[in-house]
C-alpha cells in the first residue's frame, strides 16, 4: 500500500470534516427517502421530492424534477440535470457532469481532489 495515498485520503478527510463541522449540522433532512438510479447506459427522470439523489454506476442520464435534499454521484460518465438542490452535490468519479438549476449547495467535488475532471455548474433554469 502506498504511504502518500493513506495520507492524502487522511488529509483531505481531515479538511473535509473540518469544512462540514464549521458550515454546522443540517437544519432538516430529507423526507420521503432516498432515490436510487444505478445501472449502466441508463436514462431517468425522477421526482426528488425533498429526498436525496444517489446516482451510481456509468453513462446514466438523470433529469431530477422539483428540489433534491442532495445530490451525491459516483462512478464515471453521468449527466445528472436537478431542477433544485437543497444541501450539497457530492461528485465522486471521473468525466461527471453534474448541473442544477436553481438552489445555493455546498459543492463538493471528491473526483478532482483525486485528480480527475467532473463539471459541476448551475444553469439558467
Amino acid at each position: 500500500m502506498r504511504w502518500t495515498l493513506v495520507c492524502r485520503a487522511l488529509a483531505a478527510f481531515g479538511i473535509a470534516m473540518a469544512f462540514m463541522l464549521a458550515a454546522g449540522a443540517p437544519t432538516r433532512h430529507a423526507t420521503n427517502g432516498d432515490t436510487h438510479v444505478a445501472g449502466e447506459g441508463l436514462e431517468e427522470t425522477v421526482d426528488c421530492n425533498g429526498a436525496t439523489l444517489f446516482a451510481d454506476g456509468t453513462r446514466n442520464v438523470v433529469n431530477a424534477l422539483r428540489s433534491c435534499w442532495a445530490v451525491t454521484v459516483m462512478g464515471s460518465s453521468h449527466t445528472v440535470v436537478v431542477d433544485n438542490v437543497a444541501h450539497d452535490i457530492i461528485v465522486y468519479g471521473d468525466n461527471e457532469s453534474v448541473c442544477y438549476k436553481s438552489g445555493q449547495p455546498l459543492v463538493w467535488d471528491r473526483g478532482r481532489e483525486l485528480g480527475t475532471t467532473n463539471r459541476i455548474s448551475q444553469i439558467a433554469g
